[in-house]
């Protein structure tokens, strides 16, 4: 990056959504008296007797859970969305639009154990979340009525997360979120222009400067992204194309893992706590066609901006013009990588 980006404000464009980003270096000196929170670290036991995630606990719903010893997949008791949701529009009026949205929400316990993040379970589990993420995928895109399945996690209660059990949830919806229509439009626009997929250039040339290059395997790296909005946000991006998780071949279910796991460690090491974000994989939709354009993703949104106790908001100029972000995503991927070498065996 030009030395003078790095030390004065400027724009930088995010291909993904269309939009541009505010980046302000010199900010970085400010000082800080805003709100703190509080320093999370875990002291969770590896059962809760009151926690409705944990094996053989009742549920919020009633529905006692079986005693699994791996993931466990099952039906939110309070989804967000309904399946035999009765399909309505209100019709064409320009200023008052409804329609009706019918879906499937699902939750996914990644382990047993209350205690274990991803950062700490085996890798061979963290797999075992891959894979499930891939079949319950697979069998939204035999469902008719499933147009598209967000998988994503909240981790930790600035996050909003309800249940601190190691879990997360995958809404399949009749329709496209507005994002993923986002995009969508931008990756094809992309491939129209330019013959080949956007984020296979993109990481052809993230591994070629290596600045923002935190983690890599043989079938993924993991980046802050040029566009970064979020301090210590990252992206999982495929080495070859992949459109969607159904494509994971068992080699790639390993190394996807080991990228999702290796992350979440580093994550955990820059401040020395539980570092909470919200995660999502974006991928092609469920449904037949041509999906060239795509190129599945993993973003990772955490809030953490200064230490373990100081949060980034998204309050007045981010809301009211565009987002800002004072950290670079060149300092913010040093960052990364020094924490990543205190991780024993790296």
């Amino acid at each position: 990056m030009s030395s003078r980006l790095s030390e004065q404000p400027h724009r930088r464009f995010n291909p993904l959504t269309g939009e541009w980003v505010l980046v302000s270096p010199h900010r970085t000196q400010r000082p800080w008296q805003g709100q703190q929170e509080e320093r999370v670290v875990n002291t969770r036991p590896a059962f809760d007797e009151s926690c409705y995630l944990c094996p053989g606990n009742e549920r919020a719903g009633g529905q006692k859970n079986p005693q699994y010893e791996g993931t466990f997949a099952f039906t939110n008791d309070f989804s967000a969305l309904l399946p035999d949701t009765p399909e309505l529009s209100t019709g064409d009026d320009m200023l008052f639009r409804a329609k009706s949205e019918s879906g499937i929400c699902k939750v996914i316990c990644f382990s047993p154990r209350h205690d274990l993040s991803v950062p700490y379970m085996d890798l061979e589990n963290v797999a075992g979340v891959v894979k499930t993420w891939k079949d319950e995928f697979t069998a939204f895109k035999a469902n008719p009525s499933i147009r598209y399945a967000q998988i994503f996690e909240n981790k930790g209660a600035i996050m909003g997360c309800s249940n601190p059990h190691p879990h997360c949830q995958i809404w399949a919806s009749s329709g496209l979120p507005t994002v993923v229509e986002t995009e969508q439009r931008e990756q094809k626009r992309y491939l129209v222009q330019n013959g080949t997929p956007m984020l296979l250039d993109y990481v052809e040339h993230e591994l070629r400067k290596g600045e923002r290059l935190v983690h890599e395997n043989d079938h993924f790296v993991v980046v802050v992204p040029y566009w970064a909005v979020w301090p210590f946000e990252t992206l999982i991006l495929p080495r070859r194309q992949i459109t969607a998780i159904d494509e994971f071949t068992d080699a790639e279910i390993t190394a996807f893992a080991d990228a999702y796991k290796t992350l979440t460690l580093i994550y955990d090491k820059v401040f020395d706590c539980e570092f909470p974000y919200t995660a999502g994989i974006h991928q092609a939709p469920a449904v037949e066609g041509n999906h060239d354009a795509w190129q599945l993703h993993m973003h990772f949104y955490p809030p953490l901006l200064r230490s373990a106790t100081v949060k980034k908001f998204m309050v007045g100029y981010e809301m009211l013009a565009m987002p800002q972000r004072d950290l670079t995503a060149e300092t913010a991927a040093e960052t990364l990588r020094s924490a990543k070498g205190r991780i024993a065996g790296a």
